[in-house]
């Protein structure tokens, strides 16, 4: 089905069969996975999850020359405010004048709820044209306008012939979906209808002779777009488009931190190359179906295993292997070389990881390869995508999964029976774990280097340096508690997991 053509996309729990819901080892979710046996796994008491809002925001306040209009109550659009200066100087790095995060909040109140907020609405797509005037307006949709009924679409169709900016609706709703993830479909499917999609003749370019018009045809076949993400530091990108340039081919990088404006040349690249199918995998079948660029969506380049197996799927299709294989037989020698000092500080010490599948998993068979023992893995969610970076993990049977968004109550109960060495976490978890005494490697940073070989080095000389000197987190303990009774501490952590109803 083509779901472009649809004003809203379908939910994760639907779309991919996701689940938010298990608990056992890395083979039991293994095999479980591939029967088609998660699906409709359910909690009987959940503490939290995420929001597809949040997490939308998370790329959209990314894009340059936009206007952000939160249509909601205030308190939705407020976790921008934690956002403004990192999107900023994000901006900057690839636009020096570039203005940063702008966004506006309509503000509904009780008032609105009873009477409706589409007056709202309308004041502040004008306001941000008038005010503005940036090549694009996103309006997000949150709980209450989906719940009082507001024709969202209806409104911005009329004020589309009133303002000069392309308004891009993006349907988020926080309670529609239990996976997160599913904000990166409603994302995307708001480009991919309003920036992507747009007539052809309006970006079309005009060549004075055949032999110019000859080099632009070559150089787009030898362009690839590298696909992004938010929790990406700059260096990230660095590294990566230093890896696709030694093989001799031009990059240009998506979504996050792209002008408006940009999204209508998506389709003037011969290959599109996600760095995490969690992320990509609606994006990029949607390009392929409509403009015929295929892609690449199989690792995330994070360690040496998977980053060699990053640049070889690029490769392959360029007919660069042997290329590729000289460029990734120097790079792992000398990052092995460097990694030797760290692994016998490293080796036997127990890990537990927390965040998104695909970067857990990979993160965690990089530090396998240190001799590090995986003992704990909690995703936010499972899909098919993880299962080939799954059965990568040495000694899958005995490492315990957890499949939970938020549920710190379970990762506590988790984390004191296992008493891991580390935690390696995602960002906004590790504040609760830190009360728990163990010292917290965070699974992604923006100020710091995570992928190709320069992040590998990275990520291990950081975590040599912590364990070092463990004694900041482990003195928590006994100076500060999570809420939790004795009692559960003394329960299986998987308690509250029904999967009586599983599919």
């Amino acid at each position: 089905m083509d779901y472009i053509k649809e004003k809203v996309p379908p939910v994760r729990e639907d779309r991919l069969k996701a689940c938010n819901a298990f608990g056992g080892s890395c083979c039991e979710l293994s095999k479980r996975g591939k029967k088609g046996c998660l699906n409709g796994v359910k909690r009987t008491f959940a503490q939290t999850q995420g929001c597809q809002l949040n997490l939308s925001l998370a790329i959209l306040n990314t894009i340059r020359n936009a206007v952000i209009i939160v249509h909601a109550p205030i308190g939705c659009g407020g976790g921008s405010l934690s956002m403004a200066g990192v999107n900023k100087g994000f901006q900057k790095l690839r636009d020096p004048n570039a203005r940063g995060l702008v966004w506006l909040n309509t503000n509904l109140d009780d008032n609105d709820v009873v009477s409706g907020g589409e007056k709202k609405l309308r004041e502040a797509v004008l306001y941000a044209e008038s005010e503005f005037r940036p090549e694009a307006i996103i309006v997000v949709n949150s709980c209450v306008p989906a719940i009082i009924g507001d024709d969202i679409d209806s409104i911005l169709d009329d004020l589309q012939k009133q303002v000069n900016a392309q308004i891009v609706p993006v349907h988020c709703e926080g309670f529609k979906t239990k996976i997160m993830a599913s904000a990166y479909d409603s994302v995307y499917h708001g480009i991919l209808r309003n920036l992507v999609d747009r007539p052809k003749e309006l970006r079309e370019a005009i060549y004075e002779d055949e032999l110019e018009e000859l080099k632009e045809k070559y150089r787009k076949s030898r362009t690839v777009n590298i696909l992004n993400v938010s929790s990406m530091s700059r260096q990230d990108e660095e590294e990566l488009t230093r890896l696709v340039k030694a093989l001799g081919l031009e990059v240009r990088i998506y979504p996050c931190y792209a002008s408006a404006d940009d999204f209508a040349y998506v389709d003037e690249a011969a290959l599109n190359v996600s760095i995490c199918a969690t992320h990509d995998d609606y994006f990029v079948e949607h390009i392929k179906e409509k403009y015929g660029i295929p892609f690449v969506l199989r690792s995330i380049p994070i360690g040496i295993k998977n980053t060699n197996q990053w640049l070889l799927d690029i490769a392959k299709f360029f007919g660069l292997e042997e290329k590729a294989n000289r460029l990734i037989e120097a790079e792992t020698k000398e990052l092995e070389e460097a990694l030797e000092p760290f692994k016998e500080q490293l080796k036997g010490k127990k890990v537990f990881l927390g965040g998104g599948e695909i970067r857990i998993l990979s993160t965690a068979e990089l530090l396998q390869s240190m001799g590090m023992e995986i003992v704990g893995l909690k995703g936010y969610h499972y899909d098919h995508f993880a299962e080939p970076l799954l059965d990568m993990i040495e000694n899958n049977e005995n490492i315990v999964f957890n499949v939970a968004t938020g549920q710190p109550f379970e990762q506590a109960n988790l984390l004191n029976r296992l008493k891991p060495d580390l935690y390696i976490g995602h960002i906004g978890t590790n504040g609760y774990t830190a009360k728990q005494g163990f010292p917290i490697y965070p699974l992604f940073g923006q100020s710091s280097i995570y992928m190709g070989y320069q992040g590998a080095y990275e990520i291990v000389r950081r975590i040599a340096r912590l364990l070092r000197n463990p004694l900041f987190n482990r003195n928590f303990v006994g100076n500060s508690k999570l809420p939790y009774r004795i009692e559960w501490y003394e329960q299986d952590p998987f308690t509250y997991i029904d999967d009586s109803a599983a599919l």
